[in-house]
């Protein structure tokens, strides 16, 4: 545990939660100017990071402290989360009072009985995922914890049976997601963007519960589906998978670079029944009023679901964001929507686990359309019950 791997923890402390900057693109900087870190020094640097965001009010709890972000004051949050740990610390000054108040520590820790202090959630926050949930505090354990890595077998080019012979000739330890499938669960952390399978296209990164949405659509070849809110495309390359490459997929964004990716990912899947549109404005929608079969809205959401992934969305989302995308969401249902065809079919997505944007707001969507659509049936997924990401999908019928 070498000063400079520590210092850099410390750096990437204070440029979350002092500029507001997410965990993934502040650990991607730090690589960039400490090349000559080593793979493990990468790891330790990673882990420490992540998991210190991750308990962050836990561990301020555990220092009786308002939250800083003073030198000194994050050392002892670093040496804090060293002791929850149970990992070690060097022979130091520098950690001595923290050590020597380690019993006391220990203790403190074993009667929390808050499981948003316990498992560092903001109040608001741990309010409106609480609500009449009895599980809570099983649900809020969940979300702390790390999450797996998955892909998705592109049945393209080959299938999962094929895929798990192949990652293991690359000495990669996997099994098949029961749950799905095409899902595969990677038994070790590893840089799958430079395995050879990854560059022929047989695999995207893709979590096991994100997987369960395209086929909630149930996609058939020869039907034309406009994929909404398109984004890099996971669920898009997806669905043209469940379609055998045959009809017409209409992938759309209102961001360009996102759309930028989803183009090269087509490419390396063998993907070419894609067409790929950015959304400049409302008559982007009009020109494909009554066109689709099927509609895909994988709507922007404050990403609950997705915390064990995303830890620092629970210190950086607001409740003034949380009003604005429900604003969002009721837009996009009640002008995307006219895309589809009567008789046609649409899911709605979100990774949230927040009633307000998933049950609450299809049943608003439904109520002002007044029998203009019927809910076939809806879903909310809970890290709880699978290995997986949090997510709700209804499917919902365009009445002719």
């Amino acid at each position: 545990m070498y000063p400079n791997l520590v210092g850099g923890v410390i750096e990437a402390i204070e440029t979350i939660f002092g500029r507001d900057v997410y965990a993934d693109k502040v650990i991607e900087r730090l690589f960039k100017s400490n090349k000559k870190w080593g793979a493990r020094d990468r790891a330790f640097v990673a882990e420490s990071v992540y998991e210190i965001v991750r308990n962050w009010r836990l561990l301020w709890y555990l220092a009786g402290e308002e939250p800083s972000l003073k030198r000194k004051k994050l050392y002892k949050i670093f040496a804090l989360y060293r002791i929850i740990s149970d990992k070690p610390l060097p022979a130091d000054d520098k950690w001595s009072d923290v050590v020597e108040n380690k019993k006391e520590i220990e203790a403190k820790i074993h009667h929390i009985t808050d499981a948003e202090i316990k498992h560092s959630f903001p109040e608001w926050l741990a309010d409106l995922l609480s609500r009449n949930r009895p599980y809570w505090p099983e649900l809020a354990a969940k979300l702390n914890e790390p999450a797996g890595l998955h892909i998705r077998t592109n049945t393209l080019l080959t299938t999962r049976d094929e895929l798990l012979q192949i990652l293991n000739s690359e000495g990669i330890d996997a099994k098949p997601l029961s749950y799905c499938e095409t899902g595969i669960e990677l038994l070790q952390r590893v840089n799958v963007f430079r395995l050879e399978s990854f560059q022929r296209g047989l695999y995207e990164v893709q979590d096991g519960g994100s997987q369960l949405i395209a086929p909630f659509l149930q996609p058939k070849p020869g039907e034309r589906i406009i994929d909404a809110c398109a984004g890099a495309g996971g669920k898009t390359l997806h669905m043209a998978a469940l379609m055998h490459n045959k009809g017409q997929i209409i992938a759309m964004d209102v961001e360009e670079h996102k759309l930028q990716e989803l183009r090269k990912r087509a490419a390396r899947n063998r993907v070419d029944n894609v067409e790929v549109r950015l959304i400049e404005g409302t008559k982007t929608i009009k020109r494909l009023h009554h066109t689709a079969d099927k509609l895909l809205l994988d709507v922007p959401c404050t990403g609950t679901g997705v915390l064990r992934r995303n830890p620092d969305t629970k210190w950086k989302l607001r409740e003034e964001y949380f009003q604005r995308v429900l604003s969002i969401q009721k837009e996009i249902l009640d002008t995307y929507t006219d895309m589809l065809r009567p008789g046609g079919f649409m899911v709605y997505a979100t990774c949230s686990l927040i009633e307000d944007e998933n049950q609450k707001q299809v049943q608003n969507f439904l109520d002002r359309k007044k029998g203009e659509y019927t809910l076939i049936r809806e879903h909310q997924l809970l890290p709880t019950e699978l290995d997986a990401d949090g997510f709700y999908m209804a499917l919902i019928m365009k009445n002719e």
